[in-house]
C-alpha cells in the first residue's frame, strides 16, 4: 500500500510541474517500446525484402511494334491527400497517358490496407489520372516495363518480380539512405539502388550521391515548377511568414524551424506565423494554424506573405520554387545538395541553427520594396513540369524499345 501512495505521490508531483500531457507521452513511449510498436513502422514484410546479391531478374526482348502502346506499370506506397512525391510522380505517369500508353498504378500497403479506398484518394485528389489502380499482390504480369517509385517499392519490384521477363526501371527522387540513421534501413535503402534497374534521377544531388555513395550511373531529369498552380496573384503588400509544419519528419528540419521561428517572434511579433500541413506540436508563441489545403488555397496564402521557412536537409523541398512562384522568399537551410537544384538568386540561405534561421527571416522581412521583390522572384522560377515529363516518358519508352543500357541481372560472384 505504501509504494502505491508513493507512486500516486510521484505521478501527482510530475504532473504539476511538467503538465498531464508530459505525463501521458511517458506512458504512451514506454508502452510503445514494451510493445515493440516500432515493428509496425517497419516499411516492408519480410518477404518482401530483396539482395542484390541473390536477384535473377531477366528482362523482356525489346517492343518493336512502335504502333502499339507501351503497358507501364507504376509501383508506389499508398498515397496521403497532397503528397508532393506522389503529386511528381502521377505528373510523370499523366504524361505517358497523354502520349496514348497504357499505364497501371501498382499500389504497395504493407499493412494490407483496402486498395479500393486507396484508389478512392487518388481519384479525388489526382482526378486527371486515367490509369488503372490495382493491389501489387497481383504481381507484374501484364506490363511492358514497371517503374519503381521508392526504395521499399524497388525492393518488392525486384522480389516480387523474379523470373518474369519485362523492364525494370526506378523514378529516385531524393537519395532515400539519407532518412535514416546508419543501420538496417540505411543498408536497406541504399542496396534497393544495386538491383540493376535503369534509374532516372530527379536533381543533380540524387545524381551526385548515386554515383559517389552507390557507383550507380543514371539518366538525370531537371525539376519543374507547378507554375499552374503556383503564381503571383498580389502585387500590393505583404506581412507574415509561412511554415510547413511536418513534425516527426526531422529531415524536413521542424524542430530547427520552431526555435528559430519562436525566436525571430520575440524580434518581430508585427509578423503573423502562419502554419500549415500538420497540427498537435506545441508552440511557445502564437501562431494561425491553416491546417491542411488544397494547393490553391496555398497559393493564396503563399500570396500574402513576405518570407516562408523551407526547410529540408535531404534533395531540395518543392516548397521553396512554389513559394517563389507566388511571391514569398524562402529561408532555406543552406547545404550543397539545397543549392545543387535551387539556383534562384531570391532564395536566402541561412545557417542550419536556430539564430540562423531567424537571423535570415528578419532580414528577409526587413527588405526594402517587398513588392518588387516579390515580383522579381515569380518571374524567375522554372515553368511547368512539362519538359521533364517528356524527358522521362522518353527514357522509359527507350527502355521499352530496346534501350541496353542494363542487361539481366544476375548476383556477383
Amino acid at each position: 500500500m505504501g509504494r502505491i501512495v508513493e507512486s500516486a505521490s510521484a505521478l501527482g508531483s510530475r504532473i504539476r510541474r511538467s503538465g498531464t500531457k508530459d505525463v501521458a507521452q511517458r506512458i504512451v513511449n514506454r508502452m510503445y517500446r514494451r510493445l515493440d510498436v516500432a515493428e509496425l513502422e517497419f516499411p516492408l514484410l519480410a518477404g518482401d525484402v530483396a539482395d542484390s546479391r541473390r536477384l535473377s531478374l531477366p528482362i523482356a526482348s525489346p517492343l518493336t511494334d512502335l504502333n502499339r502502346p507501351a503497358r507501364i506499370g507504376w509501383l508506389c506506397t499508398p498515397p496521403s491527400p497532397g503528397s508532393g512525391g506522389h503529386t511528381t510522380l502521377f505528373r510523370m505517369v499523366r504524361e505517358l497517358e497523354k502520349q496514348g500508353h497504357e499505364c497501371t498504378i501498382i499500389l504497395y500497403d504493407r499493412h494490407g490496407g483496402d486498395v479500393r479506398r486507396h484508389a478512392e484518394v487518388i481519384r479525388r485528389h489526382w482526378p486527371a489520372l486515367r490509369s488503372r489502380i490495382v493491389d501489387s499482390a497481383t504481381g507484374f504480369t501484364d506490363v511492358d516495363a514497371c517503374v519503381a517509385s521508392g526504395w521499399q517499392t524497388a525492393h518488392v519490384l525486384a522480389r516480387g518480380s523474379q523470373g518474369v521477363p519485362f523492364r525494370r526501371l526506378y523514378f529516385i527522387q531524393d537519395f532515400e539512405p539519407f532518412f535514416f540513421p546508419r543501420g538496417s534501413l540505411y543498408a536497406l535503402a541504399s542496396d534497393s539502388y544495386r538491383f540493376g534497374f535503369r534509374s532516372i534521377a530527379l536533381g543533380h544531388m540524387v545524381n551526385r550521391l548515386l554515383s559517389d555513395e552507390v557507383g550507380v550511373t543514371t539518366d538525370l531529369v531537371e525539376f519543374g515548377c507547378d507554375t499552374d498552380v503556383y503564381s503571383l496573384t498580389n502585387t500590393g503588400s505583404r506581412s507574415g511568414v509561412v511554415f510547413y509544419e511536418k513534425p516527426g519528419n526531422d529531415r524536413r528540419g521542424f524542430i530547427l524551424a520552431r526555435l528559430a521561428l519562436e525566436e525571430f517572434h520575440r524580434a518581430h511579433p508585427e509578423h503573423v506565423i502562419h502554419l500549415y500541413g500538420g497540427a498537435g506540436s506545441q508552440w511557445s508563441i502564437p501562431v494561425v494554424r491553416h491546417g491542411r489545403l488544397e494547393p490553391a488555397q496555398l497559393n493564396d496564402l503563399y500570396n500574402q506573405g513576405v518570407a516562408g521557412v523551407a526547410m529540408s536537409f535531404t534533395n531540395i523541398s518543392l516548397v521553396a520554387e512554389e513559394m517563389l512562384a507566388a511571391g514569398t522568399i524562402p529561408v532555406v537551410n543552406d547545404s550543397e545538395s539545397a543549392r545543387a537544384d535551387l539556383a534562384h538568386p531570391d532564395v536566402v540561405w541561412a545557417a542550419p541553427t536556430p539564430g540562423g534561421i531567424a537571423d535570415a527571416l528578419a532580414q528577409t522581412v526587413s527588405f526594402p520594396a517587398m513588392a518588387e521583390r516579390a515580383q522579381r522572384a515569380a518571374s524567375r522560377v522554372r515553368q511547368g513540369w512539362d519538359a521533364t515529363a517528356r524527358q522521362v516518358a522518353a527514357i522509359i519508352l527507350d527502355e521499352v524499345h530496346g534501350g541496353n543500357r542494363h542487361q539481366e541481372h544476375r548476383s556477383p560472384p
